[in-house]
């Protein structure tokens, strides 16, 4: 198999990048030098094409690991991730406004904001409105959760039911999508909400303590890179906490997915879901077998890409996603990307991009294009064709998908 990536050389671990026609900022080069300095990386550091910087370690990358996994390397909306599924609906079948259908499932799934932009309480459900269906789902989880905070009390959120279901802010979104030959498919993107990031702000700041009380915080090449080292029990509990982050994560999107297809149901023609429907994670940790070891893989803002894996590669949300097949590259543990990755911070891309540019990028597709979804405009990201060229060696690309309706978190 012909490689793409750009290799360096650091003092202790290399790093490989598949960034190939992608820019790469500075600091994001130097903040894979400090994850390749650790003592427990496994052969070395991989970094996709929508690399770009994040919390203790890079957004965009694959970290395997012997004895010791880094929590702030996961990150803390643990479980995100994203579902799509082909329906038998095709352009044909639509009418020809869907401002309608945005609006209803605005109103059938609660998110983070208001037409205004600003940030509320509708992106959870109030207590006396959550979906049955969305409680069993949450009574499914609790035992686990319950025991989790039992012994972790500072793990606690304390509105977990009323998030079951919902979509949350920032870069989550949901979308009505056409592919190549004009089949309508439903996708969304979305983790394991507050609950989530509470598990691990928890354990990222559990993991600083461990290095206090043993001396090696002084040591290591930024603070946020504090690690939980194997067989111990606070080891097993982020782990488990991890995995129930997962299947929360996972539940929450089926939940959204059932709804956003009852509304559809209700505005479109008779229809049926086929059976090419899509889920996957791209922040979280698993025990894998990579170069002849068994060992801990992290992919924060990744996606796993073993031979005939699907997986799903959005844009941003004025340009193209892709549904992909892994090819199982050994060089990236069989990896890829997540998504574009960002070109500029939500701050910057708030103060450069105006709302007519914004407008104009969003030409053709039904979504708010208003100054409260500016930070998420495409321009806030990298160039999702050479995203896409640039990781051509570890995954094909089964369906191109364009998107007539978003709704953003």
């Amino acid at each position: 198999m012909k490689t793409r990536y750009e290799f360096e050389k650091t003092q202790r671990h290399p790093i490989k990048r598949w960034t190939r026609g992608v820019h790469v900022d500075n600091k994001v080069l130097d903040q894979l030098r400090d994850i390749a300095a650790l003592p427990f990386i496994h052969k070395h550091v991989a970094a996709m094409p929508d690399v770009h910087w994040g919390l203790g370690a890079t957004v965009g990358s694959a970290i395997a690991t012997k004895g010791a996994i880094v929590p702030a390397a996961v990150g803390v909306d643990l479980g995100c991730g994203m579902n799509a599924v082909q329906t038998t609906l095709t352009a044909s079948d639509l009418p020809d406004s869907l401002i309608q259908v945005r609006l209803a499932i605005e109103a059938a799934v609660p998110h983070g904001r208001t037409d205004n932009g600003r940030r509320n309480d509708k992106g959870a459900w109030s207590p006396d409105q959550v979906p049955a269906a969305h409680l069993a789902r949450w009574h499914k989880l609790q035992p686990t959760y319950d025991r989790l905070i039992a012994k972790h009390p500072k793990c606690r959120s304390y509105n977990n039911a009323n998030h079951i279901g919902t979509l949350g802010t920032g870069n989550h979104f949901i979308e009505i999508c056409l592919d190549e030959q004009d089949r309508v498919w439903v996708m969304l993107h979305s983790g394991s909400r507050g609950v989530g990031n509470r598990i691990g702000m928890y354990f990222i700041e559990a993991a600083k303590r461990e290095m206090e009380r043993y001396f090696i915080g002084d040591y290591l090449p930024n603070q946020d890179l504090a690690y939980l080292v194997e067989k111990t029990e606070l080891f097993d509990d982020y782990v488990a906490a991890v995995s129930w982050a997962q299947a929360f994560a996972w539940e929450n999107r089926q939940s959204m997915m059932a709804a956003i297809l009852a509304v559809i149901a209700k505005q479109f023609p008779p229809f049926e879901v086929n059976d090419m429907a899509v889920n996957c994670h791209h922040n979280y940790v698993d025990r894998e077998h990579h170069f002849g070891m068994n060992v801990w893989v992290t992919r924060k803002g990744a996606v796993r890409a073993r031979q005939g894996d699907l997986g799903i590669i959005p844009g941003s949300m004025g340009t193209p996603s892709f549904i992909v097949r892994g090819k199982g590259n050994p060089d990236s543990f069989c990896s890829c990307s997540h998504g574009a990755g960002r070109v500029m911070s939500r701050g910057e891309a708030r103060r450069t991009i105006s709302v007519q540019a914004h407008q104009l990028a969003m030409t053709g597709i039904e979504a708010r294009t208003d100054s409260g979804v500016l930070d998420e405009s495409p321009a806030a990201y990298k160039n999702i064709s050479a995203v896409m060229a640039a990781q051509s060696d570890l995954i094909d690309i089964v369906h191109t998908l364009r998107q007539i309706v978003n709704i953003k978190g």
